[in-house]
C-alpha cells in the first residue's frame, strides 16, 4: 500500500485599498499565489503564518480571521490542507524590498495586484472571489479542487 501524506499549508490574504499582495515562486512564474507555507511538526496555524510572513516578507502579520480552507490532492499523491487567514496591516507589506527577508530566495517577485489585473491566480476559486469582490466575507469558504 502507498504511503500516503497530508499536508497541512497556512496562507495569507494581504488586502490593501482593494489590491492583493501576491507572490510568483521560482519554480513557476507563470501563477500567483497567497504568501505562506508549511506546517512544522507541533506548530500552531497561526504561529505557522506568522512565522512563514516575516521569513518571507520581513513583516510580523496581525492574524485575524479564517476566510477560507482549500483541499486538494497533487500529481505527487500527496494531499493539501490549506487554511487561508485575513492580515489586518496591509499597510506595512507596500514596500517588502527593503525588510529583511531570510527566506527571499523562495519568492521569485512580489506583486499587488488588482480585481481587474489580468493574472492567473491559484486557486482558481479565491481568484474568482477577488475578482468579484467576495474575499472578505462572514462564513469561511470552502474550496475543494
Amino acid at each position: 500500500m502507498e504511503d500516503k501524506k497530508i499536508i497541512i499549508k497556512v496562507r495569507a490574504i494581504i488586502l490593501h485599498e482593494g489590491k492583493l499582495l501576491v507572490v510568483r515562486h521560482p519554480h513557476d512564474t507563470s501563477f500567483v499565489a497567497l504568501t505562506g507555507g508549511h506546517l512544522e511538526w507541533g506548530e500552531d496555524v497561526k504561529e505557522c503564518l506568522s512565522r512563514e510572513i516575516v521569513e518571507e516578507l520581513g513583516v510580523k502579520p496581525e492574524i485575524g480571521r479564517l476566510f477560507y480552507i482549500n483541499n486538494y490532492t497533487q500529481s505527487d499523491g500527496k494531499q493539501y490542507v490549506e487554511f487561508f487567514f485575513e492580515i489586518k496591516n496591509g499597510v506595512d507589506y507596500l514596500d517588502t524590498t527593503k525588510l529583511t527577508r531570510s527566506h527571499a530566495h523562495e519568492i521569485a517577485e512580489i506583486v499587488w495586484i488588482s480585481p481587474t489585473d489580468d493574472v492567473r491566480i491559484l486557486p482558481k476559486l479565491f481568484a474568482e472571489d477577488f475578482k468579484a469582490g467576495k474575499v472578505v466575507s462572514d462564513e469561511v469558504r470552502f474550496i475543494k479542487g
